[in-house]
């Protein structure tokens, strides 16, 4: 089970999640997760999570990505996604989670 660190920052209104490490079943998921309702009860309703420093990423750490969406889509958010390795790309194909992101190749 990796470690995951997540640095929070805002820039133009947008808060920005930079995540580096392993995203997986355990804590990591969970951590993001908590992360990311606990921006939404915090009033924050866009998020962009930079994955440029993601190393791996299972089911389990796609299922907080697609609970954040839903939380911040809920309270009128949106969660957007960038910078994401050609693994991740891979399984977002996979997962036909290209359809549900918006995802670009840079935070601007």
């Amino acid at each position: 089970m990796g470690d995951l660190n997540i640095t929070t920052r805002t820039a133009d209104g947008v808060t920005i999640l930079e995540l580096s490490g392993s995203i997986q079943l355990g804590t990591s998921s969970s951590q993001l997760h908590q992360t990311l309702k606990t921006l939404v009860e915090g009033g924050e309703r866009n998020v962009l999570i930079n994955l440029a420093k993601v190393t791996s990423i299972d089911s389990s750490g796609l299922g907080s990505l697609i609970a954040g969406y839903a939380t911040l889509e809920k309270n009128d958010g949106t969660l957007k996604l960038c910078n994401l390795s050609t693994r991740v790309i891979e399984l977002m194909t996979i997962t036909k989670l290209f359809t549900v992101f918006e995802i670009f190749d840079t935070e601007s």
